[in-house]
């Protein structure tokens, strides 16, 4: 099944980002967000970076859900029980080794 555009654009960005850290190298959420093309946002529906950040989030846990990347806290993985809705405030990324 075909992704939407949406997920297609951030999903490769994120992808991207993973594959040039190597583990345990992590990288913010905001880095992704940052990297998106103003052409890309509009075409999201963002008006700047910072409104993609909750999107970007939210495909981190599915990503994490199937076990292709980490999200981390004060150098801590979080576990599969915690949800996005859970965390408060920064998160970093790594790739699973």
């Amino acid at each position: 099944m075909a992704q939407p555009l949406s997920q297609a654009i951030l999903d490769g960005h994120l992808k991207d980002f993973l594959a040039k850290r190597q583990p345990p190298k992590t990288f913010c959420p905001s880095e992704v967000a940052r990297a998106l093309t103003a052409q890309e946002l509009q075409s999201l529906g963002f008006a700047e970076w910072r409104s993609a950040m909750p999107a970007i989030r939210e495909l981190a846990w599915e990503m994490r859900e199937r076990g292709e990347l980490e999200v981390t806290q004060k150098g801590v993985a979080l576990g599969v029980d915690v949800g996005v809705e859970d965390v408060v405030g920064p998160i970093r990324i790594r790739r699973v080794e």
